[in-house]
């Protein structure tokens, strides 16, 4: 069996979700020893898409004009569409229609959450499915106090360290975020990630100018950096409004950091308030939250192991076995 791996507009994506998805998928695999390929001109027996271009469309009629079963891979919501990019909003009905017709063409569903699952359910899609983490590399999520010691150098950094790690869009909870790090001025909060300035609208990028002192907003690092970050916070705060999973949240998990995050129904199963994070709807609930994990830090450590429990159960190995168990499913309903 080997797989079609496939992504489209790989540059633009690899800083985002999609674009780690796809990373993950290829490391997951090669832990599975399952044969794959990025390129569709090879040979293969079975696709699956992570996009939703026009090559992902030609690449799916391709394969099922040539009786190939095709996976998608639905990393895509109109839920968490809304409210990131320029004309987002306006553009969220057209993009629905795609995913309607993309998701119910294809031959079997891959779902981040069971919360996605649900949300594709509602659009009217019977499309067979089921739920696989995107997971995280336990592996190399693991605090270094080395690494953490130079993120502080780097950033000159002495207060107690609030993160963040995301593009930063209004979705991702970006508003609430500059006003939490406004009304802690004697802590020091960073938010990570590709900044895609052109993209974003006028109300955001006045947000980050105007934000405090306090907040830093350092764009997209190297992965040394990222770990140092990560391995530094005293709070990993992540208030995002929508998420499909949010591996963001993972990594964290996997560097034993205390975690606070909104509460939506994305983590209703697997993320429990005061056993391996606090959640929070609110501002003065995330400034409550974080005073919390702020003056208790035993509370706060024991959060953190807990939560890498949640990332241990989600390790890429674990998520190879169970592609390559919908693999063969896949290919198995194929053959008969």
């Amino acid at each position: 069996m080997k797989v079609l791996l496939f992504s489209e507009g790989k540059k633009l994506f690899s800083r985002s979700g999609v674009g780690v998805a796809l990373k993950h998928q290829m490391q997951a695999l090669k832990a599975a020893d399952v044969a794959f390929t990025l390129d569709p001109r090879d040979s293969y027996e079975l696709v699956h898409i992570n996009t939703l271009g026009l090559k992902s469309w030609k690449v799916l009629k391709n394969a099922k004009e040539r009786g190939i079963p095709v996976i998608y891979h639905t990393h895509t919501t109109y839920e968490d569409f809304r409210n990131s990019f320029l004309f987002s909003n306006q553009i969220a009905p057209l993009l629905k229609r795609q995913l309607i017709k993309r998701y119910s063409t294809a031959d079997y569903l891959i779902f981040p959450s069971k919360y996605t699952e649900s949300l594709i359910r509602s659009y009217g899609i019977n499309t067979p499915g089921t739920v696989v983490s995107n997971g995280v590399d336990t592996t190399l999520f693991r605090k270094n106090e080395t690494l953490a010691k130079e993120f502080k150098n780097s950033f000159k950094i002495k207060s107690p360290l609030i993160v963040n790690v995301g593009l930063p869009l209004k979705r991702k909870g970006l508003i609430d975020f500059v006003e939490v790090a406004r009304r802690f001025p004697e802590y020091s909060f960073i938010w990570i990630g590709a900044k895609f300035s052109a993209i974003q609208p006028f109300s955001v990028k006045k947000v980050i100018r105007k934000s405090p002192k306090n907040l830093l907003f350092p764009g997209y690092l190297s992965f040394e950096m990222l770990l140092g970050a990560l391995s530094a916070a005293d709070v990993f705060f992540f208030p995002s409004y929508e998420e499909n999973e949010g591996i963001a949240v993972l990594e964290a998990c996997s560097m034993k950091c205390p975690v606070v995050i909104r509460d939506i129904p994305v983590y209703q199963d697997w993320m429990v308030s005061g056993e391996n994070c606090l959640k929070a709807s609110d501002i003065d609930g995330f400034c409550e939250a974080i005073n919390m994990l702020l003056s208790d830090r035993e509370h706060a450590i024991k959060l953190g192991e807990n939560a890498a429990k949640v990332a241990q159960d989600r390790d890429l190995r674990i998520v190879g076995k169970k592609l390559k168990e919908v693999y063969s499913h896949v290919m198995g309903g194929a053959n008969e």
